[in-house]
C-alpha cells in the first residue's frame, strides 16, 4: 500500500508540470522503475526537456544536463585528466556522465563518435577513460531527447545505441484544454526548479526490487515469445527482436503492472507498453506502408492473446 501511495504521489506531481500527457508520464515512470534508459522523441517545444528534468527531480537523484551539439567531444561527457603542477601528476576531472541521471538533450545533434561514447555507460554502468575503467554512480539513468531525423543538423542514432534505450516515447501536441492551461499558468521551468523529490534513492531501490518480483505466468511468457517470434518471421519487419529486447519487454511490463497495483503481469500490461518498448528497435518491411509504431500495433492485433 505504501508503494502505491508513493507512486500515485509521484505521478500526480509530474502531471502538474506536464499537463494533458498522463499516459506518457506513466510510461516514463515505468521505464525508470524497470531500470531502463528513456528516449523522448518529438519536435522542439512540446516539453521533452521539461519532462526529462521533472523526472530527474521527482526521483530525488543527482543529475546533470548536457546539450548535445555537433562539436561535442566524447571527453566532454566522460571527463579528462589534466596535469596539475602542484601535485606533479595528472588528475582526473569527471565529466557530466558521472551522475545518477544524465539528461542528454537533443542527443541526435551530436556526431556518431560522441553518441557512441555513451554505449559502454548505458550498458555496463561504467566508462573506460585512458585505459582505466571507472564505475558510474548507482542508479544510473540516461534520459535523452531527440528531434525528428528530417530536421537540419541531426544525425540518426545507430541501431546499437537505440537498443540501449528500454523505451522511446513521443509527447505530441497538447489538446486545446491542456494548451490553455500552459498559456494561462506558471512558467514550467519555474515549476520544475521548485519541485521536491517525491522519492528517495532508497525508495527507488525498493520499488525496483518490487518490479523484479512481479510474477509472470507461463502463458504470459508464451505470449511474449509469440510476439517476439512474429517480429522474426519476416512478415512484419526486416529483422526481428533480440533476446535483450525480449527481456526489456518483460521488465517494462512488470513495471506497468506494479503501477497498476498488481503483483502479476497481465496481457494488457504487455500491450500497453509494446510499441514504446520495441518499435524503435525495428524497421518495417518495404511494402508495409506504415511506420514502426503502427506496424507493431498491426502485428500485435494478429498475435492471439493467451
Amino acid at each position: 500500500m505504501e508503494a502505491q501511495q508513493k507512486l500515485k504521489a509521484l505521478l500526480d506531481q509530474l502531471n502538474t508540470v506536464i499537463v494533458g500527457k498522463s499516459d506518457q508520464v506513466r510510461e516514463c515512470v515505468a521505464c525508470l522503475l524497470a531500470g531502463g534508459h528513456l528516449l523522448i522523441e518529438d519536435v522542439p517545444g512540446v516539453g521533452k526537456t521539461t519532462l526529462a528534468h521533472a523526472l530527474a527531480r521527482a526521483f530525488g537523484l543527482h543529475f546533470s544536463r548536457v546539450q548535445f551539439t555537433a562539436d561535442l567531444m566524447p571527453s566532454d561527457l566522460s571527463g579528462v585528466s589534466i596535469y596539475e603542477r602542484g601535485k606533479e601528476a595528472f588528475v582526473f576531472h569527471p565529466g557530466p556522465v558521472f551522475a545518477q541521471v544524465l539528461l542528454a538533450d537533443e542527443i541526435n545533434r551530436a556526431s556518431p563518435k560522441t553518441q557512441s561514447a555513451l554505449l559502454e555507460a548505458m550498458e555496463e554502468k561504467q566508462v573506460t577513460i585512458e585505459g582505466e575503467t571507472r564505475a558510474l554512480p548507482s542508479p544510473f539513468f540516461v534520459i535523452a531527447t531527440q528531434n525528428p531525423h528530417d530536421q537540419l543538423g541531426t544525425f540518426a542514432l545507430p541501431e546499437s545505441q537505440l537498443d540501449r534505450f528500454l523505451m522511446r516515447i513521443s509527447l505530441g501536441y497538447p489538446d486545446r484544454a491542456a494548451e490553455r492551461q500552459l498559456l494561462a499558468g506558471s512558467d514550467r521551468r519555474d515549476m520544475v526548479a521548485g519541485m521536491q523529490g517525491t522519492l528517495t534513492p532508497g525508495d527507488l531501490d525498493r520499488l525496483q526490487r518490487q518490479v523484479l518480483a512481479v510474477h509472470t505466468a507461463d502463458p504470459l511468457l508464451n505470449y511474449v515469445q509469440d510476439l517476439v517470434a512474429a517480429t522474426r518471421s519476416g512478415r512484419w519487419f526486416l529483422q526481428g527482436l533480440s533476446p535483450r529486447a525480449a527481456i526489456a519487454l518483460v521488465r517494462a511490463a512488470k513495471a506497468q503492472a506494479l503501477l497498476s497495483g498488481r503483483d502479476y503481469v497481465a496481457p494488457d500490461d504487455v500491450q500497453a507498453i509494446l510499441p514504446q518498448t520495441i518499435a524503435h528497435r525495428l524497421v518495417p518491411i518495404g511494402n508495409a506502408g506504415r511506420g514502426p509504431v503502427e506496424q507493431v500495433r498491426a502485428m500485435a492485433e494478429a498475435v492471439p492473446l493467451p
